[in-house]
This record gives C-alpha cells, sequence and structure tokens, in this order.
C-alpha cells in the first residue's frame, strides 16, 4: 500500500525515484537544495566480488522508500533541500575518474552545497578528498572500513581501491576504524595511534573518545560499507567477519556529525536481497540528520 510519508508529501509513486528519497521537485531543486548527492558508479579496479557499480543507484531506489521523519534527531533532513545529481560516467581509467569526481565535488562545495557521493569502489574518495581538502584546509578524514586500504600501488595502479587511503593521506590526516584486514606490507606504514582495530574496541565505547580527540574541527567521512559485519552488509565486494553493528556505529557518527564537510558511501554490491540496500540508504539519511541537528525541524 502507497502511504504519504509526511503531511506535504504526495503518497510514494510506482514509478523510478526521483533522485535520493524520492522527493516532491520542491525539495529537489538544485538552486535551493543545501545537499548534492553525487553517484559514481565506477568499479574498474574491484579484486573480488564486482557489482559496486550498481550500488549508487541501488541506494537511490532503496532510499524512495524511507520514511523521512528521523525519530533520533527529531527532525526531517529532507526540508533542507537534496538535489541528485547525474552520475559520474567517466570509466576510462582510475585516474581519469578520480579527476571527474574531483570536479564534481568542487563544483558543489563552490555553490554551497554539502557533499554526498555514493560509490562505487573506495576509489572514488580520492576524487572526493581532493576537492574537499582544497575548500576546507586543514580537514581530517575518519575512515570506516574493514581494509586499511594504504597500498601505494596495486595492479599497477596508485588509484587502485586497496590504495584509496595512501593517496588521502597525502592530503588530509586520516583516522582508521573497524580495521580488521591488511597486508604485511601496509604495516610498516601504519600509524598505530590513529587505527580502531576491529577487534580491540568490540564491546567497548570508551574508544569513540578516541577516535574524536584525533579528528580535527572539520571532518570527512569516507564509509566502506564493509566495515559493518556481514551479518547486516553482506552484500559489499570484500566482506569480513567481525564488523561494527549498526547501533555502535550510529554513536559514533552521532558525535562527529556536526563536524562533518561532505561524506561519502561506498562498496555497495547489491544482490538478491535488499535489505542492505535500504541499509545504506538509511545511513545516508541518518548521516544528514546527524549533520544538520538544530538546523531543521
Amino acid at each position: 500500500m502507497s502511504v504519504a510519508r509526511s503531511a506535504d508529501l504526495p503518497p510514494r509513486s510506482a514509478d523510478p525515484p526521483a533522485g535520493f528519497g524520492d522527493l516532491p521537485a520542491a525539495y529537489r531543486d538544485r538552486e535551493r537544495a543545501r545537499v548534492a548527492v553525487i553517484p559514481v558508479p565506477y568499479d574498474g579496479t574491484s579484486t573480488w566480488l564486482k557489482g559496486a557499480d550498481r550500488g549508487p543507484q541501488a541506494i537511490l531506489d532503496a532510499s524512495a522508500h524511507l520514511e523521512l521523519y528521523d525519530i533520533e534527531t527529531e527532525s526531517e533532513p529532507y526540508r533542507l533541500g537534496i538535489w541528485t545529481d547525474e552520475p559520474v560516467s567517466e570509466g576510462s581509467s582510475p585516474e581519469a575518474m578520480v579527476q571527474a569526481v574531483e570536479a564534481r565535488v568542487a563544483g558543489h562545495l563552490a555553490a554551497g552545497r554539502f557533499p554526498v557521493v555514493l560509490g562505487g569502489e573506495h576509489s572514488v574518495t580520492a576524487g572526493a578528498v581532493r576537492a574537499v581538502a582544497r575548500h576546507h584546509p586543514g580537514v581530517s578524514v575518519l575512515q570506516l572500513d574493514a581494509h586499511t586500504d594504504l597500498r601505494e600501488e596495486y595492479e599497477g595502479s596508485p588509484y587502485n581501491h586497496a590504495c584509496v587511503m595512501a593517496r588521502v593521506r597525502e592530503l588530509a590526516p586520516i583516522v582508521q576504524v573497524g580495521i580488521r584486514s591488511m597486508d604485511a606490507a601496509e604495516r610498516a606504514s601504519l600509524d598505530l595511534s590513529r587505527v580502531f582495530f576491529a577487534e580491540r574496541i568490540q564491546g567497548r565505547r570508551d574508544w569513540i573518545d578516541g577516535v574524536l580527540a584525533l579528528l580535527g574541527p572539520q571532518v570527512y567521512l569516507t564509509f566502506d560499507l564493509d566495515a559493518l559485519d556481514p551479518s547486516i552488509m553482506p552484500s559489499t565486494g570484500t566482506p569480513e567477519p567481525g564488523g561494527l553493528s549498526w547501533y555502535e556505529t550510529l554513536e559514533l557518527l552521532a558525535r562527529v556529525g556536526h563536524e562533518l564537510v561532505g561524506f561519502d558511501v561506498v562498496e555497495l554490491a547489491p544482490s538478491a536481497n535488499r535489505a542492505p540496500d535500504f541499509l545504506a540508504a538509511k545511513l545516508v539519511y541518518k548521516l544528514l540528520a546527524y549533520r544538520f541537528k538544530g538546523e531543521i525541524a
């Protein structure tokens, strides 16, 4: 049954969603929107399970079924205006894709919009951080991920998804949370004071204070969905057991949310199970609720 999600919104349509949240035109107008959603359906360097190129559309499709009132923050983030851009289609090489993402994100930042990048594989983050670091000097990057992604190059490219945080670290200080898989070669360059391994934070909450202490007043978040445990997020290209739970993740994000200057959600590889698609869409909406808490009704 189709139902209205708010007093001033029409019932959900059976047609494909008109951007994130399937919002009425008044809330997805480019000129008025404070949030820009940028799909990047790129899956050129993933090394095991393919399908991350279908992730952005799966998130958009699932977002049409969100209830737009957020209970926790008592707010409706859609009222900010959420404009969904055309997908970044550059796929000739990872380097070219990174440049295209950088240009797209930079354009939205210059226009005063808050950027939300939907991957695609994790390599898309390098382009987003390039733009954000130039627009917000001194930004720090919070990475939620199962993998360190600190190889200098992999399979012939320094822009492989396994190298993304090596590229990001060249632009801004990073803090890594949820890590539980890495190559021995990455160990030498790892700053252990800025890594929160999944096995060491499991069942605790004091680690969140440690994360916050390492971040600056402006934060870019890169959220690889394999940071979450496969029991709730099986639809990734490189699933790892022992990941973060939903509520401990939200506890961290709620405390850092107001510092965000942009974020990405990457590595969804959709399957017949649609629950992970909805989780990813809900995560995006929760992050907007945390970021703009107090600014929206």
